[in-house]
């Protein structure tokens, strides 16, 4: 049996996007990894709209993880010096400090979820960090797993360039 484990982000998509991304992988569950799931700048993504959106609108489960959330002195620590090595090994003791992903019940998860935070890309994201962590546990126990981060496709510009002409190649 295949683990589909995605990732996605709500920051920089519309709720189409969103909602479409999630439909297109098939995704049965969301597992908000979010510390603060009622932020103001939350949007459609804001709890407990999401969950409503998502089961009513797109057929899609919700839980929320706060095991898999990072501290909050650790996000603003971040926030304050912008040192993602530094903050990725944190993040990475603060997980094996709260027994991640061992003690982490996931008997109840189907097999396709999504690892849902506020960052648009996987990139500098705690959500990318701990799909590495669940997979390797997966793996380890003779699972296969795959791992697919959700990112909408920006379309490029229709507008045209100001300044010198550029020629295309």
């Amino acid at each position: 049996m295949e683990i589909l484990l995605c990732t996605i982000g709500f920051a920089g998509k519309t709720a189409e996007e969103f909602f479409a991304l999630l439909q297109r992988a098939a995704v049965e569950r969301v597992i908000d990894t979010r510390q603060n799931r009622g932020g103001q700048l939350s949007g459609y993504a804001k709890h407990p709209d999401l969950a409503f959106f998502l089961e009513k609108v797109a057929g899609i489960g919700y839980s929320h993880e706060p095991l898999l959330a990072p501290a909050p002195e650790l996000l603003k620590l971040y926030r304050d010096n912008k040192d993602w090595p530094a903050y990725e090994a944190s993040f990475l003791a603060l997980m094996r400090q709260r027994g991640i992903p061992q003690s982490l019940d996931i008997s109840s998860w189907p097999l396709k979820v999504a690892l849902l935070c506020s960052e648009p890309g996987p990139e500098k994201c705690h959500r990318r960090l701990v799909a590495d962590l669940l997979s390797t546990y997966w793996r380890a126990q003779g699972q296969s797993v795959e791992i697919r981060h959700l990112i909408a496709a920006r379309a490029k510009s229709s507008r045209p360039r100001r300044g010198k002409p550029h020629a295309e190649p």
